[in-house]
């Protein structure tokens, strides 16, 4: 068994966040000014979509163009064009043929890729890689709060709008901190917890019956999960649970009084074996994925225009397939915006191409754009939020890193 395997497993045996809603956890967060008294008339809102485990990049936006592609990922290649062909963004890169609302988000200017991207982090560990990825530290162990929170502790003060709401068995760590929330964490729960989760069923069931739904499969869920029958299946389920918690999480979010900015952790991402090329296990969960930005599109309606969100992963995969026919933890990745202010329509990438010289430690897609710069772009543009700020308080240490400009429309 490698190392990668052996971390995967333990992660399996050591965390029940995949049994919620079949792999899912979900936090929003709301203690935001009302923006919409911004002399702009914008109310802006923005969404952290998480993908734990390390999302293959190279397989969901193709270098198609590369002539070093095809041999790299072999059997699990997409093609541009017989059954099942990816959709061409432009000359080079082709989409997953799993992701047709993306495209249409693409084609309409509301979505982008930025390709060859990655954190600080240069090791394969999902624990220190999740870690850097949501505490926004340039390296793992200071992980008390999240990049996210920060951000929004560094927001101007204003009117409140309401409490703040997790859903999950923990609350992502890029929402941590010292900003107020009321949770609900169905993984053994005390008692008060338990009746505050009780209390927020019966708020729910008449204001969101979606989301009613979801808590509830969340507590039968965790009841089964008391029994030795019930083990954990990383990636089971997890399609169809992003579109359940995602068409919840955009009811919320386009309330008047509901959350402006919101986390949603997937797990299942770890394709060590059998990844599938066009279709399979990946096609699977890049078919969840799609629904799940389309949910927040309908869900959102007029606020979708001022929405932007961004879906991210610890760290890419291997650019060569291994003997299972799947790959190994990476480096360089893909990040996906998505949303009405968007500035999209775009493939962002200085591509460093897939040579075996340009290859990064000879294996791995070579990262050019750093995620942190990704981020600070969305929430100077967004939110107004100084440079100085973000590269001392919500990405620490991070100043040489500027934030990339013109995602935002």
């Amino acid at each position: 068994m490698t190392m990668d395997c052996s971390e995967s497993a333990m992660m399996q045996a050591t965390s029940r966040r995949a049994l919620l809603l079949g792999g899912a956890s979900f936090a929003a967060w709301a203690y935001l000014p009302k923006f919409a008294r911004a002399a702009d008339g914008r109310d802006p809102r923005f969404v952290v979509m998480i993908l734990r485990g390390a999302l293959d990049g190279l397989a969901t936006v193709a270098p198609l163009g590369d002539p070093d592609y095809a041999g790299l990922h072999g059997a699990i290649a997409l093609r541009g064009d017989g059954p099942n062909a990816a959709v061409m963004l432009d000359a080079f890169f082709g989409l997953h043929p799993a992701m047709p609302e993306f495209a249409r988000m693409y084609r309409a200017k509301q979505a982008a890729v930025v390709h060859a991207v990655a954190t600080s982090y240069r090791d394969r560990s999902h624990f220190d890689g999740q870690d850097v990825l949501e505490s926004g530290f340039p390296g793992p162990g200071r992980v008390q709060s999240g990049w996210l929170n920060r951000a929004l502790e560094a927001l101007p003060k204003g009117e409140r709008v309401t409490s703040a709401l997790a859903v999950g068995p923990t609350t992502p760590l890029v929402l941590r901190g010292t900003a107020p929330t009321v949770g609900w964490a169905p993984t053994a729960l005390p008692q008060a917890a338990d009746d505050t989760a009780m209390r927020l069923l019966e708020l729910y069931q008449h204001r969101d019956p979606v989301l009613a739904s979801a808590l509830t499969q969340g507590l039968q869920l965790e009841k089964q999960a008391q029994g030795d029958d019930m083990k954990p299946k990383p990636g089971g389920g997890g399609a169809a649970a992003m579109r359940l918690v995602a068409r919840g999480a955009a009811k919320l979010m386009a309330a008047d009084d509901g959350p402006r900015i919101g986390a949603l952790a997937f797990d299942g991402w770890d394709t060590h074996a059998n990844e599938g090329g066009p279709v399979g296990r990946l096609a699977q969960l890049l078919g969840g994925l799609d629904a799940a930005l389309a949910e927040f599109q309908n869900g959102l309606g007029a606020r979708w225009r001022d929405t932007v969100i961004v879906v991210a992963t610890e760290f890419g995969r291997t650019a060569r397939i291994n003997g299972t026919e799947g790959t190994d933890h990476g480096t360089g990745t893909i990040a996906l915006l998505a949303g009405g202010a968007v500035g999209g329509g775009r493939m962002i990438t200085d591509w460093p191409g897939l040579k075996p010289a340009n290859l990064y430690q000879a294996r791995d897609l070579a990262p050019t754009t750093d995620l942190r710069a990704v981020i600070k772009g969305v929430l100077h543009d967004q939110f107004g939020i100084a440079e100085r700020v973000l590269a001392e308080a919500v990405f620490p240490d991070s100043a040489p890193v500027k934030p990339m400009k013109g995602l935002v429309a």
